[in-house]
């Protein structure tokens, strides 16, 4: 079955899915035709095609549009992401709510399967926009849907790089206890697969596109301890960002200045939009008990040791000491 006709099937199941909700996705079928125009009107001259380096007729509708979609996904999906996730990981009167609820089989699987859903979500938009980006740069003899491709990445609204996709796959894996996760998609099959002894989340999509995520602090070169993902999509443990953007543990990745860059990409602004990893911490916990306790036991150390130089260090201001 070619990709048009299984994406078309995907988008009457995905109605039912999400019980006939608005959700974003790629004009793949649409776009298609576009292109098919372009193709036609420009396939009587040979020469024309293959200098056609940037198509007036195509780009008018095609990247702002995609632009536009790749955003819209992006959203709805950290949206629908988020939600799940509040309902699985809450506090308070919610968390003993919910753990009630919880004892029935079947609420449990309806979390399950939706997360199932989103990744099966995200995974369909993003083979699409591949390929109909691989398909523009076929008609135009170019590289100029490539290079959308690496813009998408640098705006963070690449679909497969957003960092709620490993909040996701750690969710699965939490909810179904599982190291690894089989998950048959409408068109061929993906999985989702966390290694922990090379720290690396992996996520294999058809079309030969797999995608690893490393779980490994780019500072303490550790597997992630309460992580953190900047805005630009790279994961820290917390006290390896607050110590980067010269922040205590204690006062948070929010205290950081706006002009902070991301130790990685040094992207600015990066930790006012920070997120924590609570799925992906949790996870670590469970897989990892022993060294999640020996991360712990020395953050709440140096947390201590922090606190207390800086309450000193403010009782000294206090009375004029300095």
């Amino acid at each position: 079955m070619k990709f048009g006709c299984a994406f078309r099937e995907y988008l009457q199941e995905e109605r039912e899915w999400f019980l006939g909700e608005k959700c974003a996705h790629v004009e793949y079928s649409r776009l298609k035709k576009v292109l098919k125009t372009c193709k036609k009107d420009t396939s009587s001259d040979k020469d024309l095609l293959c200098q056609c380096q940037s198509c007036p007729l195509c780009d008018q509708q095609f990247f702002s549009e995609l632009m536009k979609e790749a955003s819209d996904v992006v959203g709805y999906f950290s949206s629908r992401v988020q939600h799940l996730l509040h309902l699985h990981i809450s506090s308070g009167l919610h968390r003993y709510v919910l753990r009630l609820r919880q004892c029935f089989r079947s609420d449990r699987q309806t979390l399950t399967q939706e997360g199932r859903i989103l990744i099966e979500y995200i995974a369909m938009n993003a083979i699409a926009m591949r390929k109909i980006l691989k398909k523009y740069d076929k008609v135009h003899c170019s590289v100029n849907g490539e290079n959308f491709k690496s813009r998408m990445h640098a705006e963070h609204i690449e679909l497969l790089h957003s960092p709620w996709i490993i909040e996701l796959g750690a969710f699965y894996l939490n909810s179904t206890g599982l190291d690894s996760c089989e998950l048959d998609g409408v068109y061929g099959h993906f999985s989702c697969d966390l290694n922990l002894n090379r720290d690396v989340m992996t996520l294999v999509l058809p079309d030969s596109i797999k995608l690893e995520y490393t779980l490994t602090c780019a500072i303490c070169l550790d597997l992630v301890f309460n992580p953190y993902a900047l805005s630009c999509g790279h994961i820290f443990c917390k006290s390896c960002a607050c110590s980067a953007a010269s922040v205590m543990i204690f006062q948070g990745l929010k205290a950081a200045s706006p002009e902070s860059k991301c130790p990685i990409c040094r992207e600015v602004g990066g930790y006012s939009k920070a997120v924590r990893m609570v799925e992906l911490d949790l996870l670590v916990k469970r897989r990892c008990r022993d060294y999640w306790r020996e991360r712990l036991a020395s953050e709440r150390v140096e947390t201590l040791k922090q606190s207390k130089e800086y309450w000193n260090l403010q009782s000294t201001y206090a009375i004029g000491l300095r």
